[in-house]
């Protein structure tokens, strides 16, 4: 966006030289009594170039600061987003893996229900029948045989009496473990659930902004397009009117010192005439070619500049240093130096 107001700038400054050259021609066959006229005409010009070329150089610090505000949101939408991938693909894991813990659950469950409706029948078959002793055993017994078998019997149905508890309370503690692993997985998803919302909002928020910096791009570039125009048509009128006043008077300016004069009047604050300046470098006088080399407010070249008895960079130097070359290289080239010449 920077690199478009540059260029359009460039295009600007070369419509206002053409549109000076018109008047300039027109002036050359002009009378003595429209001089004043005309230097009243090219005054207000003058101001409202100026005032053009404060408002380029305002617009282009803005533009370039919200372009680089729309790079920040364009790179914080990117993480953003990728974060919000990562999320959602965890967040997916583990909601699958509470699907599968849950279904764990169940069967555990149904275990418990099963260890659980055993236990109860053994213990109604104990109370119904009475739970046998040793004692009773040993007494019943007729030989020391069936004592042994019948001994054998109760100490088999007592271990089995047994296992089936240490059963039904370790299925109960497996119960237990995997209840509280589910609210666990469930917080941890409710948790991620959370920063995905927060992410999209964020997203949605960064979006919103790089958009409102677009949108306020377009704005001032309509806006200084809108001051060219005017400008020229302004610099339109002031032709009509010289070449009003050239059919009223025979007496002729000469061109060459009109020109030199309107320069003079259009180099504002540099040392060359002001819109091969902003043609250059939009009067940025820390600015950079970085296919040439060339810097500073005026674009010299490293070899120029160092030809010149310039130190270092060009667009390192004071400005004082800046101005006091480029005036000696304009004083031996002119225009033809700068390719916006």
């Amino acid at each position: 966006m920077a690199r478009t107001l540059a260029i359009n700038a460039g295009r600007g400054a070369a419509l206002l030289c053409a549109l000076i050259g018109l008047i300039l021609l027109a002036t050359s066959a002009a009378g003595g009594a429209s001089i004043s006229t005309l230097q009243q005409k090219l005054s207000a010009g003058r101001d409202e170039a100026s005032s053009l070329v404060s408002e380029l150089q305002a617009t282009q610090g803005e533009l370039a600061a919200a372009e680089g505000e729309a790079a920040k949101a364009k790179a914080r939408e990117r993480k953003l987003t990728n974060l919000l991938a990562t999320g959602e693909e965890k967040a997916a894991r583990l909601a699958a893996e509470v699907r599968k813990t849950q279904r764990q659950l169940e069967l555990a469950k149904k275990r418990l229900r099963r260890a659980r409706r055993v236990l109860s029948e053994r213990l109604v078959a104990m109370y119904e029948s009475g739970a046998p002793d040793t004692a009773s055993v040993i007494l019943a017994a007729n030989s020391f045989d069936e004592m042994a078998t019948r001994t054998e019997y109760l100490t088999r149905i007592q271990q089995s009496d047994s296992a089936l508890a240490q059963r039904v309370a370790t299925v109960r503690r497996t119960v237990a473990t995997a209840l509280r692993r589910v609210a666990d997985l469930k917080d941890r998803v409710d948790a991620y659930n959370e920063r995905l919302a927060a992410a999209r909002s964020e997203v949605a928020s960064v979006r919103a902004a790089a958009e409102g910096a677009a949108a306020h791009l377009q704005s001032v570039e309509a806006a200084r397009q809108a001051s060219l125009s005017k400008l020229k048509a302004s610099i339109g009128d002031w032709v009509k009117e010289i070449q009003a006043a050239r059919a009223a008077r025979a007496e002729r300016i000469n061109a060459e010192e009109a020109e030199g004069e309107v320069e003079r009047w259009l180099g504002g604050p540099y040392s060359i005439p002001a819109y091969i300046v902003m043609c250059e470098s939009g009067g940025n006088y820390g600015a950079v070619n970085p296919s040439s080399g060339a810097g500073g407010a005026y674009q010299i070249l490293p070899s120029t500049w160092e030809l010149y008895g310039g130190q270092g960079e060009p667009q390192n130097a004071p400005k004082a240093e800046q101005d006091r070359i480029a005036a000696e290289i304009w004083a031996d080239s002119g225009p033809s130096a700068w390719v916006c010449g």
